[in-house]
């Protein structure tokens, strides 16, 4: 037989608990392979290259019906919509390549650079757009390499 832990809040739980900040990927971030290239950089970084990115998010908002902020999957879903893919800037000639060589699925175009800071800026926009309306606020943390981080 279940028992009630008994307890001495009184109303609804979720609609009295306030905002609450859910962090997916602070100890182990969500990773997603993708390719890019600075078309504009001076260095070597202009050339095409990738990275094993390694994302972490922070959403607040109110709890849902079903008890948390979001659900990790609709998280998850937009990030991994990258993976596996090449992030270019609108107008970069590599995009016609794709296209020629019947791959391009396999392309983002971002209207900046693919740069991991207008990488952490999208995904935060798209997060925000996509996620129910209970949550006030999205910072993502796009990690490069172990030595470059960009986000909140």
């Amino acid at each position: 037989m279940s028992e009630r832990i008994p307890g001495s809040y009184s109303g609804s739980i979720l609609t009295d608990a306030g905002e609450r900040t859910l962090h997916i990927g602070d100890d182990h971030p969500i990773r997603i392979s993708a390719g890019h290239r600075i078309q504009h950089h001076e260095g070597k970084c202009s050339r095409p290259h990738g990275h094993n990115y390694e994302v972490s998010v922070s959403l607040t908002g109110e709890l849902t019906e079903a008890g948390w902020v979001v659900d990790k999957g609709d998280v998850t879903t937009v990030i991994n919509e990258w993976d596996h893919r090449f992030l270019l800037e609108e107008g970069d000639p590599l995009i016609d390549a794709f296209e020629q060589s019947n791959d391009r699925d396999a392309v983002v175009i971002l209207d900046y650079p693919p740069t991991a800071e207008v990488m952490s800026v999208i995904l935060e926009e798209r997060l925000q757009n996509e996620l129910p309306d209970t949550v006030s606020d999205v910072s993502v943390q796009v990690a490069e390499t172990g030595e470059l981080c960009s986000g909140y």
